[in-house]
């Protein structure tokens, strides 16, 4: 047992924390540790904060330089950040706890949290590196992707060529069923949230609005998502499923061959009239199969929909994607149509001005540490939030 818990202690300590030890017991048991295992437990701390006790990597705000402003959003705002030690590039996400409690949205905080969890595994899906908080922020430390939105580029293109879309949606196509298999909807698919990466690739990021523990025949009924990529059901205040993720992927290759998403009107109620009552116009400038696979996504009868019944594998057997080697997608050896011209980590060429122009508030690399009246609330909101690696697996 000893030799056992020497080899690997730390592993050893995530299970004992993990099963829900008491602290006294946790300490009691460290004396069975040799010298050496003792020496190597020295390097990580054992810290008991509001929200529990976890094996913790000590991770602070200053640890970074924040570059640049490369997004923003309702609770706070995306950076290009370098940290200092490892000299390695990320993005991260600094969300104000203030706002996210106004608006009572701390369940979506933490299930996009609790998703990024799962990510590591799959090559189309942003990763988390980290992530912390101080008593009024909090932070994630992703994966940076500096290609560009697919929105940016369908802007600057308005369309793409058939073979580019079809490569695009297969590489979504897989992202969304890998979520699915996980039993997890995303539910708001748009160009905005679909990143290029630097060789070419897509990935799949923002996670705020995903539901988790939705199994294959499960419904569930919130209201949310961006209006132009809507799903009827969703509109009518139905129940609906993981189909919605089909029908938001029929609207995003629809906009990449047509250059507007399928029932776009400037006015929204005419929109949503169009979602639930109108059949898209396709063009004959796309083939046969593209054409046939928009009209399985964009059922709008769910129960019809193309992916009702076997998921991603309707959509993976499909004559659209006949072109495409699974495998050799999952694994990126396949040339992608288009490389983003970047010359490095901080070329932001592909980033809007309007965010990078921005000023870099100085406040970012504050260690918050003590809590005040006015944030008392905010600093113990967010149990758990907090996440590192395994030993070994960190940019410290």
């Amino acid at each position: 047992m000893i030799s056992v818990l020497s080899a690997n202690p730390i592993s050893h300590l995530n299970l004992f924390i993990g099963r829900g030890h008491s602290v006294s017991r946790l300490i009691s048991s460290l004396s069975i540790f040799t010298m050496q295992t003792t020496t190597t437990l020295l390097k990580y701390r054992a810290k008991i904060l509001n929200f529990g006790l976890f094996l913790h990597i000590r991770i602070k705000p200053s640890d970074f330089d924040y570059l640049k402003i490369i997004g923003k959003g309702s609770f706070g705002k995306v950076l290009l950040a370098r940290h200092k030690e490892s000299t390695k590039y990320y993005a991260v996400k600094v969300l104000q706890k203030k706002i996210i409690l106004k608006k009572k949205e701390q369940k979506h905080i933490m299930a996009e949290r609790s998703v990024l969890m799962k990510n590591i595994k799959h090559p189309f899906l942003v990763g988390l590196h980290y992530s912390f908080q101080t008593t009024d922020k909090l932070y994630f430390v992703l994966d940076y992707v500096n290609g560009g939105e697919l929105f940016y580029h369908l802007q600057r293109e308005r369309i793409f060529l058939e073979p580019r879309a079809r490569f695009y949606a297969a590489e979504i196509a897989s992202a969304l069923g890998y979520l699915h298999s996980l039993h997890i909807v995303y539910r708001d698919l748009k160009p905005e949230n679909i990143l290029l990466d630097s060789q070419g690739h897509i990935v799949l990021t923002d996670f705020g609005l995903c539901k988790e523990g939705l199994e294959p025949n499960g419904t569930t009924t919130t209201f949310c998502g961006t209006p132009e990529y809507l799903a009827p059901e969703v509109l009518q205040k139905q129940a609906y499923d993981r189909t919605v993720d089909w029908w938001c992927l029929g609207s995003v290759l629809y906009e990449m061959l047509y250059g507007l998403p399928p029932f776009y009107s400037r006015n929204t109620a005419e929109m949503y009239n169009n979602i639930l009552h109108k059949a898209p116009v396709l063009k004959p400038n796309v083939s046969n199969a593209g054409r046939e696979l928009l009209e399985g996504l964009l059922q709008k009868d769910r129960t019809k929909r193309l992916g009702g019944k076997d998921d991603f594998l309707e959509l993976k057997f499909h004559s659209f994607f006949s072109p495409i080697n699974w495998d050799d997608l999952m694994a990126k050896r396949i040339t992608p149509p288009f490389i983003p011209s970047v010359t490095g980590p901080t070329d932001l060429r592909h980033f809007d001005p309007e965010f990078t122009h921005l000023p870099v508030s100085s406040s970012l690399c504050t260690d918050t540490l003590t809590v005040t009246s006015s944030i008392k609330e905010a600093a113990g909101a967010f149990p758990g939030f907090s996440y590192a690696p395994p030993a070994g697996h960190s940019f410290m």
